[in-house]
């Protein structure tokens, strides 16, 4: 798999490849895995190419971590890349205290504590290293400290105080003696993005669903910071969490819900001009971040070994340029968004 060289604030000189794996779907997203299907797909993505893993303590109130253990172990002498998340404490709880989600099936008990103080992000990244097993975290990420998942703009700024005058300086200072190679945030509002951007000293951000063949606003002042502050950007949910997948099915998903009926029409028109070139609608969706000179990767979600291989195989398919240039006369695609 093709790899991209991206250097950190301290000198790191890190190759990522072209697709990392998101590890969402090991947490019972949507629906319930067994491990036996889980250490299956990670066997698939690393056969693939893969050596970057993404996750995080709110995937599957742990789950997703304790299930990547074994398969990190086993490859502890090869070189990859791991970033988790800090935000979130997991405290063991009776089952009928569990915090609820929405998307996640079967979920071990566990209550979500929201803590972005110095003393918090310390503590996260010791539960991580237990729950993951191994001796070393390269990234670490500020996760979900937006209003939307707060729930309204003044506990989000309250959250943000306690993480740039606590949590921040933690990361700092794991990232200046070398525990980490690089810190940023993981969020899916680029808005909070910019705004974090502009408040200190990060390497990269996953913003995930933000910038895809559906959404390109981040272009107006986000990403052209990013370049002009040598930030890298890793694209999550490229496929918008299912829609540009598989198409606008019935009950297909857009960021997590069902897709409403104006981005159903706008997808049906996407999918008619990747028709007329006779390229699939997934094979646009992972391949359009990338052409960006700030994405230094994609990181969509995969439930099976089937989809992880299908993910790298739509990678390396070759695209007509005219249909991007379609797309653009057509309205749906931004006339500035870098493409071939």
């Amino acid at each position: 798999m093709r790899t991209r060289t991206f250097t950190t604030r301290m000198g790191h000189r890190l190759s990522i490849p072209v697709m990392g794996f998101g590890t969402a779907p090991l947490g019972n997203l949507y629906a319930a895995l067994d491990d036996s299907l889980a250490r299956k797909t990670l066997d698939a993505a690393w056969a693939a190419g893969c050596r970057f893993f993404d996750t995080a303590p709110f995937y599957g109130l742990g789950l997703a971590e304790t299930r990547l253990n074994p398969f990190l172990r086993d490859h502890r002498h090869a070189p990859f890349l791991l970033s988790t998340k800090i935000g979130r404490l997991l405290k063991v709880c009776a089952p009928e205290h569990r915090s609820a989600q929405a998307h996640y099936i079967d979920t071990p008990a566990r209550e979500v504590v929201f803590d972005y103080s110095y003393d918090g992000v310390m503590r996260s990244v010791e539960d991580s290293f237990a729950r993951l097993g191994v001796d070393r975290i390269d990234i670490l990420l500020c996760h979900d400290i937006d209003a939307i998942t707060h729930e309204s703009n003044a506990v989000s700024d309250r959250h943000l105080k306690i993480f740039m005058e606590g949590g921040y300086k933690a990361l700092e200072r794991l990232r200046a003696e070398g525990s980490i190679k690089a810190f940023g945030a993981g969020l899916n509002v680029w808005q909070m993005c910019e705004r974090l951007a502009r408040l200190g000293d990060f390497d990269l951000f996953l913003m995930a669903g933000r910038y895809t063949l559906l959404e390109q606003e981040s272009l107006n002042s986000f990403l052209p910071l990013c370049v002009e502050r040598h930030i890298g950007i890793i694209c999550g949910g490229p496929y918008n969490s299912g829609i540009l997948a598989t198409g606008a099915i019935p009950n297909a998903f857009y960021n997590y819900e069902y897709a409403p009926p104006d981005i159903m029409e706008r997808v049906r028109q996407i999918e008619n001009i990747c028709h007329a070139h006779q390229v699939k609608l997934s094979e646009a969706a992972i391949q359009f971040p990338l052409f960006h000179e700030a994405v230094i990767c994609v990181i969509p979600g995969g439930k099976t070994p089937e989809e992880v291989t299908r993910n790298a195989a739509q990678l390396e398919t070759p695209i007509p340029k005219q249909l991007w240039a379609d797309l653009k006369q057509a309205g749906l695609l931004a006339v500035d968004a870098p493409t071939p």
